[in-house]
């Protein structure tokens, strides 16, 4: 790697390798895939698994830098963005290009070794989110709602790896996810609102943090958890929900509501933080529910 300043250490060069790649992040997709692949595998194949799990972060990977390549300009204007390995200069742009390059070509033969429609579906993730997502959000604050797609893949990519298709179930695990996205990025939109501005990004569905924002989070919230419960009418194929893990999925959501309301009530930037927690902690826990649900019934 050629890096513009001469003298690193192999910890920072490490440390700029995940910011760039955003480690955090790519687990928690990483995360979701796997879920989504337990829930879908009839038999368990630790191949397959392993596949699934590195495919994955490299695509996850591949998206964050190319999106850091590409806001390079406008994450030195915001106070959170600004000290990443590009903007700060510690990588330079062709670095962080070959990082990106060289993860999409690894990712997409790492998940076309599972099935193509596998690798299809990674594809279509990092398309959406590096050419249609990331150039909406300086334009429009649909910009969120075109990036929930690329976003939702990741639950649903694991039951296509497992069956090779696509089909009611899959479709479920990402609405779930889908509609998930609102309420936890408008919670972050909503804190981060006036960094946001620096860069001129439009990430609040009324341009603002206001009542009208409010009441659309208070409304997704509650269309996540009437998806997060359908599986248990028995509509769904083969994904199943039992009562009781419906039951603790619906009180998971209720918490998340109830955090959306506060924010309703407060509008204030604690409350949006804590919303932004409560809906990390629900699609997290919702997952492992439902993969217990599933070998536990």
């Amino acid at each position: 790697m050629s890096y513009t300043k001469s003298s690193i250490s192999t910890g920072s060069v490490i440390t700029d390798f995940k910011e760039i790649t955003k480690m955090g992040l790519s687990l928690s997709v990483v995360f979701s895939s796997v879920a989504g692949y337990f829930l879908g595998a009839e038999t368990i194949s630790i191949t397959t698994l392993l596949l699934l799990a590195i495919g994955g972060y490299f695509m996850v990977g591949a998206s964050n830098a190319y999106n850091q390549i590409i806001e390079r300009d406008l994450d030195a204007l915001m106070d959170r963005t600004k000290n990443r390995p590009i903007p700060a200069g510690r990588m330079s742009v062709n670095t962080a290009f070959v990082i990106a390059t060289t993860f999409t070509i690894l990712g997409l033969i790492t998940l076309y070794v599972i099935n193509p429609k596998t690798a299809m579906y990674g594809a279509i993730s990092i398309f959406l989110y590096t050419s249609v997502y990331t150039p909406l959000k300086t334009k429009t604050s649909l910009s969120v709602f075109v990036g929930a797609l690329p976003g939702a893949i990741p639950f649903m990519l694991g039951w296509v790896a497992a069956r090779n298709s696509f089909g009611i179930e899959a479709g479920t695990l990402f609405a779930i996810q889908f509609f998930w996205q609102f309420p936890h990025f408008w919670s972050i939109g909503w804190f981060l609102h006036e960094d946001y501005k620096k860069g001129g990004f439009h990430m609040l569905p009324t341009g603002k943090p206001d009542k009208g924002t409010a009441v659309q989070i208070i409304m997704y919230s509650v269309w996540t958890i009437i998806v997060s419960i359908i599986p248990v009418f028995g509509y769904t194929g083969d994904l199943k929900l039992s009562i009781v893990g419906a039951m603790l999925v619906f009180i998971l959501g209720m918490v998340m509501l109830v955090y959306a309301f506060r924010l309703f009530k407060a509008r204030s930037i604690k409350a949006a933080k804590q919303l932004m927690l409560s809906s990390v902690f629900y699609i997290t826990l919702l997952q492992i529910i439902y993969v217990a649900d599933k070998f536990l019934r």
